[in-house]
């Protein structure tokens, strides 16, 4: 009745004016905000738990809406006819408030815009079952939707959960914790050994060995005393200094770096899902045949055609095999932050590598060692563990992986001095050994022997070398050389195999190291010396030879060119703007799941054509028999619901294909971990 359709919208009417009164009665806009902030911490999770349970509560209460309407279509009793139409006005609300969103504030006519104007017409033919049942649709597409964002919400959170927040200013020859947004313009700020250094500063007091590689690429740890310069997401590896504040918040490199990402082009709300495309690309014609289907055959038939239109189904089908996947990845520890990059992953035929901590390890390994003197090689190694075996910094545990190795009895050493960021001196065997650069055997007087001032100069594979001092001479020298990922050969077997044909490295490091690596690895082309922006230079350069780019890598200094290529990846403990911007991070910390990655993004491909087929034959068989055989509402919207059925079915079934079959038996990339 058309008295049931005024009810409804002076209702829906109503509601809003009510709601537009109470948001103007609420506290200022500053409290909501103190509010906000202090719910910081919790926020996203939240606000994801908030919207997946409002459409779990939707969808609950459809199905009583569905029953009373049921009821009131065989049995006209005024009670029910009340309940059944206020359940419905009251589930209809989110539905309603879509509808306003895309006709008026969007001015978009979409699949929403379609099915209000074919439930109306539905409603007002006094069809009460059939208009619930289509509100439940709505309903139960948006809940598959938001289980998929909650599933990569709870993800997100675990990768980002150790944050630090706080940090260590000097205060009256006190240090004292505050946040660290509260750190002003010279600042004394106190950073120790592990942690991670919050601004950019000048050091004023005290030595560290500072991994940098997430901001320059360096592959080896810079040594800093006073007067040099540090900067924010730097780590110290040893060391204690005192940093003056120069930059802190939006002014730090980091957070520039940050802008210029702000001001690149941003895939992800430029680029509509595939399926919702389809859907809005299928809206106005569907309409004019509605259109015409009024004219010949009435209301019904205008209502079976527009039924017919693929919107709904195609919410509900393309976002579960998304989830599927999404699911899957999370099994092998993949984390999917877009689902966009698995459907652009199909066109990708370039990957970039950063090199330092995505193709090697943070821990390097022992190398060549060069003895002098009557020395043997486990003798100097054996040395250098006595001195090195309780540190923690990245050379002192390839030392120690190396004297493992080696099958060395490691000594027990009591007295030790750490000169930080240069070397230590410790007492063994009525020796002074001394182990660290040759800065440090300079500054302790510590002969050096012509044979190690010789292989020095004829080194050029860019590694560093480790002295060990015995007495007042250096013994010998253990280069340390980085560690190349276990698995990386055999990833890039498997990236040939599924049609990869182009893979490189862009490294900030120098050309000698950077080329024997790519060499051992089989790639094609390597890119040395490179500064952030130009790593992004690069990218754009093979975009405009029309290749597809997938960037991977773990550094601040890897963020713009992430930002620009078509898919980006990252790992677990990378640098947090990296992972933050990484539309994949490979959560286990290595690079074992890339090609799994590729197999699921090609899966994803396969079902949403799937996906697709099946919603478009309700509409083939709704239009066609809305004309030539007078279908019925009711009969083509159980057409409808066996099709979506099928398809969730299909999207179930093939997730557990997948796992126990596709992905595990003809993935190629097996990782080759040592025991």
């Amino acid at each position: 009745m058309l008295l049931d359709v005024g009810v409804v919208f002076a209702t829906y009417m109503g509601i809003k004016l009510y709601k537009k009164y109470r948001k103007n009665k609420k506290c200022p806009k500053d409290k909501m905000i103190v509010e906000r902030v202090k719910l910081q911490g919790n926020l996203k999770e939240t606000v994801v738990n908030e919207a997946k349970g409002a459409s779990s509560h939707d969808l609950k209460v459809s199905v009583i809406s569905m029953g009373l309407g049921a009821i009131r279509q065989v049995i006209y009793y005024p009670p029910i006819a009340i309940l059944s139409l206020a359940v419905f006005i009251y589930t209809a609300i989110p539905y309603l408030e879509r509808v306003e969103n895309s006709w008026f504030q969007k001015r978009k006519f979409d699949g929403y815009v379609l099915f209000f104007i074919g439930d109306t017409i539905v409603l007002a033919m006094s069809q009460y079952f059939a208009v619930a049942f289509a509100v439940w649709l709505g309903n139960f597409g948006k809940y598959v939707t938001e289980k998929a964002k909650d599933h990569s919400q709870k993800m997100l959170i675990n990768v980002f959960e150790q944050q630090p927040r706080n940090v260590w200013i000097l205060k009256d020859n006190v240090e004292i914790e505050v946040p660290l947004e509260t750190v002003k313009l010279n600042d004394i700020v106190v950073v120790n050994t592990g942690e991670v250094i919050p601004i950019d500063g000048i050091i004023t007091e005290g030595v560290a060995s500072i991994d940098q590689h997430a901001l320059t690429g360096e592959s080896q740890p810079a040594e800093k005393e006073v007067g040099a310069p540090v900067f924010a997401s730097t780590i110290i590896i040893t060391g204690r200094i005192f940093v003056k504040v120069k930059k802190s918040g939006q002014d730090t490199t980091i957070a520039k770096i940050g802008s210029i990402l702000n001001h690149s082009i941003d895939f992800k709300s430029s680029v509509q899902l595939k399926g919702e495309e389809w859907a809005d690309q299928m809206t106005l014609p569907m309409l004019g045949i509605a259109g015409l289907g009024f004219l010949t055959l009435g209301p019904m038939g205008a209502t079976v055609v527009i039924n017919g239109h693929i919107a709904n189904r195609i919410r509900i089908l393309a976002p579960l095999v998304t989830l599927n996947h999404l699911k899957l990845a999370a099994h092998k520890g993949i984390l999917i932050k877009d689902g966009r990059a698995i459907e652009e992953l199909i066109k990708v035929d370039t990957i970039l590598f950063d090199k330092t901590g995505t193709l090697t390890e943070e821990v390097p390994e022992v190398g060549r060692i060069i003895v002098c003197e009557n020395y043997e090689e486990n003798e100097i190694l054996r040395y250098a563990v006595a001195a090195e075996r309780k540190l923690v910094h990245p050379i002192a545990k390839a030392i120690l992986n190396k004297a493992k190795k080696a099958k060395l009895v490691l000594p027990e050493i009591e007295d030790s001095k750490y000169q930080i960021g240069y070397g230590i001196k410790v007492s063994f065997e009525n020796k002074i050994i001394r182990v660290g650069s040759i800065r440090f055997m300079k500054m302790e007087d510590v002969a050096i022997p012509k044979k190690i001032e010789e292989a020095m100069a004829a080194h050029t594979e860019g590694h560093s070398f480790v002295m060990v001092g015995i007495n007042d001479k250096v013994g010998g020298a253990i280069e340390i050389q980085p560690s190349i990922r276990p698995e990386v050969k055999s990833i890039i077997s498997g990236l040939r195999q599924r049609g990869i044909k182009h893979i490189a490295i862009v490294s900030g490091d120098h050309k000698h190291p950077t080329q024997k690596l790519a060499n051992s690895l089989g790639m094609d082309s390597y890119f040395y010396d490179i500064l952030p922006e130009e790593k992004a230079d690069i990218v754009e350069q093979l975009q405009k030879e029309g290749k597809s780019v997938c960037f991977v890598g773990d550094g601040i200094n890897d963020a713009i060119a992430m930002k620009k290529a078509q898919v980006s990846i990252s790992l677990r403990g990378a640098s947090t703007l990296a992972t933050d911007l990484a539309q994949v991070v490979f959560m286990d910390g290595t690079l074992s799941h890339l090609c799994d990655l590729f197999d699921i993004s090609k899966s994803v491909e396969v079902n949403l054509q799937k996906s697709l087929i099946m919603t478009l034959s309700p509409t083939v068989i709704n239009v066609g028999g809305a004309f030539l055989l007078n279908l019925g509402f009711v009969t083509s919207l159980i057409i409808n619901q066996v099709v979506v059925f099928v398809g969730v079915g299909n999207a179930m079934l093939t997730s557990r294909q997948i796992v126990h079959r596709k992905i595990k038996d003809t993935s190629q990339c097996q990782t080759e971990k040592s025991n």
